[in-house]
């Protein structure tokens, strides 16, 4: 225990004396702004340090389990073992977040670490591999470095676990190296994340809500509304709103904005210009190549087979998909791939809560946008396409963390035990199976 808290008080140091130069490197790498990197990649993973630190006495106990009438003297008991030696495989979209976040968890399990960091925000790779290192026990904790071959080298060998997070494409490649040595893990990939807008609807507070859930980062955020759908009345509402609160996020042209971010590098760029060919722009939609900037962009009369609609867009394009009710809506989102996210704004709890009961996804959060994400107290993570396991707070632990079944057992007292010996006879049987039974609690049979 003491172990584990001194490397996770290295790593509170690394965050607290380091704050400006990540914030400069993220700066570099994404025109990130300041406010956003403190939030996201520095706040937050402070929160699941602290978490970590104020329960990990807590979370290492072996926890005592109930017992059947056979074992009543006896000891039963969960041990809390790590795993090994732990992969982190991390994305450039926020590297600082996704990789030291799951390295709580795996610290806090009492593992050892290899993190590979994205080379594509090189700046923050840099400084992970060459700051972070001499804060934490280099017999323990390792940063390996470069593009797709390193990768796949580091994946030929045996690890005792792996976490992923990236997209679906990769994320098969990992899960297939994974299975040569039958590894378990933990994939955090993408998808499109539904925002539904009901027509009860305070319209302005959603639409600052989603603008800044979708163009947090320049859109390059797992969890950001991927479209919006609802009808073309909410739609004609809506429109107006979002155009407000984008110029009064980012003035009337958010490229002098201090506040607003750029795509991480000209093959992005590319990918999410493309996009803007899907439907018709009804807010911005002004791009500069040399910049790597796109405008904060919202899509109108957009069809279900554009590519816009296809894809997880991870940029700054919002495209609005009309349906022409709740139950409409709810089967469209039925027919995609289950998301990361699902979002559903209404001044109506039983629309929210309908949106909620009759979809699945990695996680949702009614009336507003990733702030769910923001609670080392709910689990983290995907569900089908857009992944598998869970992370944040205790689940991070116990994602990273063996769960052992233990029974220790005193070596007299062996007339109890004879029961299940041969010579077998119906006697013995009976006496087994009512010392070894589950009986249903409440429950009577009418003779």
């Amino acid at each position: 225990m003491e172990y584990r808290k001194t490397q996770l008080e290295a790593l509170s140091h690394f965050l607290a004396e380091n704050e400006m130069e990540i914030l400069h490197a993220l700066n570099v790498d994404m025109r990130r702004p300041p406010f956003e990197g403190q939030i996201a990649d520095i706040s937050l993973i402070k929160n699941e340090v602290n978490e970590a630190l104020n329960n990990l006495s807590y979370w290492m106990k072996d926890e005592c389990v109930d017992k059947n009438l056979a074992t009543k003297l006896d000891c039963a008991f969960v041990r809390k073992d790590p795993y090994g030696v732990v992969l982190i495989i991390s994305p450039f979209n926020y590297p600082f977040h996704l990789t030291l976040i799951p390295m709580v968890g795996a610290i806090a399990a009492g593992n050892c670490i290899i993190v590979k960091p994205s080379e594509q925000s090189s700046c923050s790779e840099k400084l992970l591999a060459e700051v972070l290192p001499t804060y934490l026990d280099p017999e323990t904790f390792a940063v390996v470095t470069g593009g797709a071959e390193p990768t796949s080298k580091l994946l030929e060998n045996k690890f005792d676990y792996i976490m992923f997070t990236g997209s679906p494409r990769i994320g098969k490649i990992v899960m297939s190296a994974a299975a040569k040595h039958l590894t378990p893990l933990t994939l955090e990939l993408g998808g499109q994340n539904p925002c539904y807008v009901d027509c009860c609807c305070n319209f302005q507070n959603a639409a600052n809500r989603i603008v800044w859930g979708k163009f947090f980062n320049c859109g390059q955020t797992c969890l950001a509304p991927d479209y919006v759908i609802c009808t073309i009345e909410t739609q004609e509402r809506l429109m107006p709103c979002l155009r407000q609160a984008i110029r009064e996020f980012y003035g009337c042209n958010p490229r002098e904005s201090p506040d607003y971010g750029r795509m991480i590098n000209d093959k992005h760029f590319q990918r999410v210009r493309a996009l803007l060919d899907s439907g018709r722009v009804a807010i911005g939609g002004e791009t500069d190549e040399c910049d790597r900037y796109i405008a904060p962009t919202v899509l109108a009369d957009v069809k279900e087979w554009e590519p816009v609609m296809q894809e997880e867009v991870f940029g700054p394009i919002l495209p609005i998909f009309i349906v022409r009710d709740l139950d409409e809506a709810i089967q469209y989102i039925n027919s995609k791939e289950r998301p990361l996210a699902l979002y559903a704004f209404s001044c109506d709890n039983k629309v929210v809560n309908r949106v909620l009961d009759c979809t699945s996804s990695g996680g949702f959060c009614g009336n507003d946008c990733i702030m769910h994400a923001t609670l080392v107290s709910l689990p983290f993570g995907g569900v089908g396409y857009s992944g598998f396991g869970m992370y944040h707070g205790k689940y991070g632990f116990d994602t990273f963390t063996h769960h052992r079944g233990c029974l220790s057992r005193c070596m007299g007292l062996e007339a109890i035990n004879c029961i299940r010996y041969p010579p077998y006879s119906q006697r013995k049987l009976d006496l087994l199976v009512a010392a070894t039974e589950v009986r249903r609690k409440g429950f009577c049979t009418l003779l």
